[in-house]
Order: structure tokens, then sequence, then C-alpha cells
């Protein structure tokens, strides 16, 4: 079965989704593709820590209903080290700007709500996703459906935003992309329990046990996170194992301790950093996880995406608007200075607040070193808080 569209979009990630929500209130039409269902989609648990322009976008595009409701706006973060905690304030230091703690997933759904509610085209559990003739001015997007049905979708332009696993970077020829990758040597064990909030904020703790994270789901279920071996499995860290390791590495000299409950969720998750360049190739556009990941430090990857099928979405209004094709050329360039810009700031924080496998007592006090100069300097201080609220988009 043969259809068009203007946009084929790969992927019903938040890249895919805000895309396509983007590309409506223009009055493009796009076809979203998704291999998994929708309470898949909508029932991935995944963090989310929104840079104040996300948030901007999101409330400006008729999407942040929610996000207002339920977000947890946090103006600064602790840096915690030798058992004392140093604030980062946000708005004082990049003239008001905050993020807001608002799980990726949540995202998700709500975007999969307004491209539904508005008539979009979102076809979930489709199988054998190939792109072609993306050199042409009419490429395609060949799949099954959820019967096993063949369909071809003839388009303008595809957007790859179907994740590090998708099928659209793979169809770009050997030898056009080059891939940059560091992998780190540590991993996230990270847990979800029932319990109130530990903290007014967000606490990103060193320790010579390794790093610890104390975040905020909602007034009765918290998300933590704390250095393991990624090789390590869920099955060795027992409640009590996590709870103990939490309690050495979170403890203060005042006698702090974080608020404990029923562990309801764990999950280990690798860390990497990871770039390809470039973005596109003819008329396919890569955005979000198909073409870079950050390690989670540093809070950027769905940040990323947003600020990705931003600059995507406006050069694909101008080319509709217009015929001028010059922000769309320059798409890769454009977003890959803020991709590396996040990538730097997220290997920092990583390599700042984590133990490295083989790391000696030199190492370590250059890391407390590190961390007394970002919180007794300002403008050291300020140059974390602008990262970790979000540079400009462009």
């Amino acid at each position: 079965m043969n259809s068009r569209t203007q946009v084929g979009i790969v992927g019903a990630g938040p890249a895919g989704l805000l895309l396509s929500h983007l590309l409506h209130r223009a009055g493009i039409d796009s076809v979203v593709l998704e291999s998994r269902s929708r309470d898949d989609v909508e029932g991935t648990i995944r963090a989310g820590v929104l840079e104040q322009g996300t948030v901007d976008l999101l409330k400006a595009t008729g999407v942040g209903e929610r996000l207002q409701q339920e977000g947890f706006r946090h103006e600064g973060i602790y840096l915690r080290f030798d058992g004392e905690d140093h604030r980062i304030d946000f708005p004082a230091l990049t003239n008001g700007k905050a993020v807001t703690v608002y799980a990726q997933h949540e995202v998700i759904k709500d975007l999969v709500k307004a491209r539904i509610d508005s008539g979009g085209d979102i076809r979930f559990q489709v199988s054998s996703v190939t792109v072609h003739d993306v050199q042409s001015e009419q490429p395609s997007i060949r799949y099954r459906d959820e019967s096993g049905t063949s369909h071809e979708i003839s388009c303008d332009f595809v957007a790859g935003c179907d994740g590090t696993q998708g099928a659209c970077r793979p169809s770009i020829p050997a030898g056009v992309l080059t891939a940059y990758e560091k992998i780190y040597p540590f991993g996230w064990l990270g847990i979800l329990c029932e319990a109130p909030p530990s903290y007014d904020e967000l606490i990103y703790a060193l320790h010579d046990r390794g790093f610890a994270l104390v975040s905020t789901r909602s007034p009765t279920v918290q998300r933590m996170y704390c250095q393991v071996d990624p090789a390590d499995r869920v099955d060795n860290w027992s409640d009590d194992r996590i709870w103990k390791e939490f309690r050495l590495r979170l403890a203060t000299a005042d006698g702090w301790a974080p608020k404990e409950g029923r562990i309801f969720h764990k999950v280990i998750v690798g860390m990497r950093s990871f770039v390809t360049e470039p973005m596109q190739f003819g008329r396919l556009f890569l955005a979000g996880d198909a073409a870079h990941v950050v390690p989670p430090t540093g809070a950027k990857g769905l940040n990323l995406a947003v600020a990705d099928v931003r600059l995507l979405g406006e050069a694909l209004i101008e080319h509709y608007r217009t015929g001028r094709n010059e922000t769309l050329d320059a798409y890769s360039a454009t977003a890959l200075k803020r991709i590396w810009k996040a990538q730097r700031f997220s290997w920092w924080m990583t390599s700042m607040l984590h133990r490295f496998p083989g790391g000696d007592a030199f190492q370590y006090r250059v890391q407390l070193a590190e961390l007394e100069y970002v919180t007794g300097s300002t403008v050291a201080a300020a140059a974390l808080a602008e990262n970790y609220v979000g540079l400009p988009f462009q």
C-alpha cells in the first residue's frame, strides 16, 4: 500500500513526536512510524530534567499544561562532598533561569495526546522499516504494519528520530559518517521508591565509594542513582544493600540521611558519549539519540533532542514557506555546535563526580579541589549554572 506525506518521521520518542507537533502547527503534514506500541512508548520510565528553553518551547506550543501543573521547578542543585552541601543558585547566576523535573515519558504522553487530538498520523507497532532514495527529491520509507502488510510512504524529507538502534543512521552509506564515542567504565544503578522528597533540590554527591544522585519524581515517589560497575546485575542489589550504599555516599557532617521507602523499580544503565557527523545525508536528517548520546550526569539527552528538532522544524518550515534551503543545508553544522558543548559539559560533570577504576588518592584530591573551586568561585559556578539550565538554541 502506498501513501504520501511531506515529512516522514521514523521514531515516536520525544524528537519525532515534537517535530511532528511543530510541523503540524505550521500546516505541514507528517507521518510518524514507531516500532513499539503506544503503551510501551508511554510506559518506558525515563527521568527528565528540562532546561529552561525546553520548558518555554513546550509551553509556547501548547503541550506544557501538565508540565506546569506537575513538574517541579528547581532553582539550583546541591554539590555534596566532604560531608557538606554547596548550592548552585541558578536564577542568581543566569538572569532568572531554572530547570524543571518532569519525566521524559510524561513529555511523551503529552506529545502523543496532542498529535492524536489534532488528527496526527502516528503508526505504532511497525516493523522492517527501511529508508530509500534519500539523495533524490522523493525519498521513501517502507515498512510492515502490525498485520504484516507492506507499505511505502513517499515524502519530501525523512527525519530519523529512531534512536541508537534505529534504521535511519545505518541506511547512510559507509564512509559518509564519522562516529566519535567514549565508553565510561561505570554505570548507574537507578531506583524508584515510595518515599517523600529527601531534599528540595537535586543532590550531586562525590564520595570515595562513588557518585550518588538524589532527585524527585513526585511528592510520594523519588528517583535516586548511584555509581556501579556497568557489568553488575540488578539481582545483586537487595533493597538493604541499596539503602546502605546511599546512606554511606550521602552522609553529611550533621547526620542527614535520605528518606527511605519501598523500592519498586531498579535498573542498571551503562554510560557513554557518542556523536555522529554529519547529521544529514541528502534529504535524510538525524535528530536526538539517532545522532548523539550523552551520559546522564549533565541532564542533556532529552534537551538536545528538543534543540535538534526545534532547529530542524524551523528549517523545514522555512523551506515550505519560502523555498529557501540555507537553514536546512546548515542543519547539521548548526546543531553540532550545541551538541559538542553539551558533550563537553556532560563529560566534565561526569569526570568531576565519579570515581574512576584505578583512580588513586591524587585523582580524588583533584576532584575535590575542582568541586571546591566550582562552589567557591562565582565565575565557575556561573559556568556550571549556564550550561545546566541550557545554552541558547543557536
